[in-house]
């Protein structure tokens, strides 16, 4: 480990223990001070891996004024980890404000690598990995999500988002009243646990399952839509082609393409697109 006082951003299992890293465990072992989120659910595993590192406690509701205590530390010589309750931290959980403060005040942060939820479910659903938008928690109202999820519908990477047992059955629906019905997901719960289980369907289908299955309601859930998928241009008639390159002999193509899209009921963008690989 390094010899300046640094803080030291210390990823933790999302479930399972022997997912702790050999780096991970000599850095808490270490330190002088491990900021949690939680001290009593962090103290289990610690405990397990026989660390006895001084703790103190660091969440949403303390971050701002503990930050400066903690940069106190780091000035006085002592370096500080930081860990969440499962998995990176910062990633849906505390953490952004402390990094910053302690950046300002010029000390050295240091990433470990490791676990997370997101990535972890990620890479073995099946979904486009190439480009993706991690969007935390949904709001917890209708309304909210409605809004949240409106917002991303034509959004062409695969989402991610994380979500609570009592709120999955709520959230599943308005995916299917926002996104769709057909639009592809993938649930992931309990991932690494005992009880892992992957889902994947249209939204409409998995909503069924998680519905008639109350196991399914239940453990920490990770839930993945397939990006918005522009439709192929064999899919647009040759009508409204014909339409569009009439129009282009007398409009500009931008101008063809609106009158084109509202006369045939497709997308403007779908055939300006058309438009400019037939050179109009």
């Amino acid at each position: 480990m390094d010899q300046a006082a640094a803080l030291y951003i210390v990823p933790t299992p999302i479930g399972n223990f022997a997912d702790m890293s050999s780096r991970a465990i000599e850095v808490l072992n270490q330190v002088s001070l491990i900021a949690c989120e939680d001290t009593r659910h962090s103290g289990r595993l610690l405990s397990h891996y026989g660390i006895e590192t001084r703790k103190t406690a660091l969440h949403d509701h303390n971050e701002r004024d503990r930050a400066q205590w903690i940069v106190e530390q780091l000035q006085s010589g002592q370096s500080v980890a930081l860990i969440s309750d499962a998995g990176t931290p910062l990633i849906s959980d505390p953490g952004y404000h402390l990094v910053k403060h302690v950046r300002d005040a010029g000390h050295k942060v240091i990433p470990l690598p490791g676990p997370c939820a997101a990535i972890t479910a990620l890479s073995a659903s099946g979904l486009p990995s190439d480009r993706f938008s991690f969007e935390g928690f949904l709001p917890a109202k209708e309304k909210g999500r409605i809004d949240k999820l409106t917002a991303l519908k034509e959004d062409p990477r695969t989402l991610i988002f994380y979500e609570s047992p009592h709120r999955i059955v709520h959230s599943l629906t308005s995916i299917v009243a926002a996104l769709g019905a057909d639009r592809q997901i993938v649930m992931a719960r309990e991932v690494t646990k005992t009880f892992e289980t992957f889902l994947s369907g249209t939204a409409e289908d998995v909503l069924a399952m998680v519905t008639a299955d109350e196991n399914q309601q239940k453990g920490e859930i990770v839930i993945m839509c397939h990006g918005f998928a522009q439709a192929d241009d064999e899919a647009i008639p040759k009508v409204a082609i014909d339409t569009l390159t009439l129009l282009a002999g007398e409009l500009p193509l931008k101008k063809a393409a609106a009158i084109a899209a509202q006369i045939h009921g497709f997308k403007k963008n779908a055939l300006y697109k058309i438009g400019l690989e037939l050179g109009l």
